[in-house]
């Protein structure tokens, strides 16, 4: 498919609202998630480690899938993902509903509900970097305020909704919410060029014609004969009724030479047809090398090699708190008395401005999103080691106002990877990236529910979650630092056939 350049407005900012309210309806249960958390730890009387395994595969499958997710956005587009995925979404929180045990929530809420989300995340930052270029950081920065806002309603949301209809109930009614994403999705048109020069062919239209001769049901060679003779009989029982005797020896000489004929036809078959498998067969695994050298390919690039790391130990130690942090305010005794708004709530909201701000910023020539995306990382490790130390709920707002803004730096990541990789490779490096993001969704929240259940405490479970995301956040500003880029000048002249990649960009 050819795309126009971006038109950075018009139909853009239609795109722009319905991937911010996509975001909103499959992710606002999803991340809002812990208050759900605490209705399932008293239903199914699980531990907390096992329990978190529901809240973080709804939340890391979809990125797991990232590169599946991206190959059917690139194969069947943006559009019918998001709407298959909004079935899925729904589905899934319906069928949560009727959960006999925890094992259920595995599959219902965690695989079915996650992958739709991770299929619609990646349709709406593919769809939106098609429309923008220039304004590409704020229009990240808005459809990513989706998830966040969705976040912030959604705790209070599904709280009330608890107390009035039950846990079954209010999965119903915010999976019936849920549908409204197949209205969003109706509305992503595809950017693509009205006067362009028509698609390249796919594999299975590249193969030459002649092996494209038999596409009728084969028939045996008897089946053959026995058509050829009926009409031949039928013909001269019409035209010579009393010539039978002279027509029936006749007949016999011509069937011998059509059962010569259709046999040498037959075996024309079986070789055109073996040839027609044979060059589908090269044809597809050309597609899957060229898949895995552009991989290696990208893998070359040092600062895309530390976005993969980076992600992954930020995703270990800063998701957790989204999911537990109201479960860590019941564990430090705080008097529910004291809750002006859920801790969840405030994550919410203060990702949303997180996302805003920081998409703006990246719009700012002088601001360099690499290096602004490392500070983000670096901080978050900071705020992660000061949880131990909050006693009040005062203390626990703030730390969670914080880390919601910081976390707002997914508005900037798919920036960076932009920068890094260019956008013709966006889809296939955002999908690999995501894969190891959803790697370290999915491990978080368990590793510190496990830690609870081993020491009682939430302490020496955060302390590692800080130390994770520092460390990532250090090998990720070692990658990017200047030298670099004298280094790699020296080698200016690459050989035929290889990508350049710019580590950074201030842009």
């Amino acid at each position: 498919m050819v795309f126009r350049k971006p038109p950075d407005g018009g139909w853009g900012w239609v795109i722009v609202v319905v991937s911010f309210f996509t975001q909103f309806l499959c992710y606002g249960s999803p991340l809002a998630v812990g208050v759900l958390y605490l209705e399932w730890l008293d239903a199914f009387g699980e531990g907390k480690g096992k329990t978190a395994w529901v809240g973080s595969l709804a939340n890391g499958i979809g990125l797991l899938a990232s590169p599946v997710c991206s190959i059917c956005v690139s194969s069947f587009g943006a559009r019918p993902v998001a709407i298959f995925s909004g079935f899925m979404v729904a589905g899934g929180l319906m069928m949560s509903s009727f959960a006999p045990n925890i094992y259920f929530l595995y599959i219902s809420y965690g695989i079915v509900v996650g992958l739709g989300c991770g299929l619609l995340y990646t349709a709406t930052v593919t769809i939106t970097c098609h429309y923008f270029d220039k304004r590409r950081g704020l229009a990240l920065g808005l459809i990513s305020t989706g998830s966040s806002v969705g976040l912030f309603i959604y705790a209070a949301l599904q709280r009330e909704l608890i107390d009035l209809y039950g846990l079954d109930g209010c999965l119903l009614i915010v999976g019936a919410l849920s549908l409204n994403i197949l209205a969003c999705g109706s509305l992503m048109r595809p950017l693509e060029s009205s006067d362009s020069p028509p698609p390249e062919k796919t594999c299975v239209e590249k193969v030459p014609d002649q092996y494209f001769v038999y596409h009728e049901k084969e028939k045996t060679v008897e089946e053959n004969i026995s058509i050829l003779e009926k009409g031949y009989l039928d013909e001269k029982c019409m035209n010579n009724m009393p010539d039978f005797k002279q027509d029936s020896i006749l007949n016999k000489n011509v069937l011998s030479s059509i059962n010569v004929n259709e046999k040498d036809t037959y075996k024309k078959k079986v070789v055109e047809q073996t040839n027609f498998c044979k060059q589908l067969a090269k044809r597809k695994w050309q597609l899957y090398l060229n898949y895995w050298e552009e991989t290696v390919v990208l893998f070359k690039n040092k600062v895309f090699s530390a976005l993969f790391v980076a992600i992954l130990l930020f995703d270990i130690g800063g998701f957790p708190p989204s999911l537990l942090m109201e479960d860590v305010a019941r564990s430090a005794n705080i008097n529910e008395d004291e809750y002006r708004m859920p801790l969840i709530s405030i994550i919410g909201i203060m990702t949303a401005v997180g996302k805003l701000t920081l998409g703006i910023l990246a719009d700012f020539k002088w601001v360099n999103t690499l290096y602004l995306y490392v500070t983000t990382l670096l901080m978050t490790g900071v705020a992660l080691f000061a949880i131990p130390f909050a006693k009040s709920y005062l203390t626990l707002a703030m730390l969670s106002g914080i880390l919601g803004f910081l976390t707002g730096n997914w508005s900037i990541f798919p920036y960076v990877t932009t920068k890094t990789v260019g956008i013709e490779k966006l889809t296939h490096a955002y999908g690999i990236l995501m894969f190891f993001a959803g790697l370290g969704n999915s491990l978080g929240p368990p590793i510190v529910g496990w830690f609870y259940d081993w020491t009682q405490e939430y302490n020496t479970a955060f302390y590692f979650s800080g130390f994770c995301v520092l460390l990532g956040g250090f090998f990720l500003l070692l990658a990017a630092l200047p030298c670099w880029n004298a280094c790699t000048s020296q080698s200016s002249k690459l050989p035929p056939n290889t990508y350049s990649y710019k580590v950074a960009s201030n842009a």
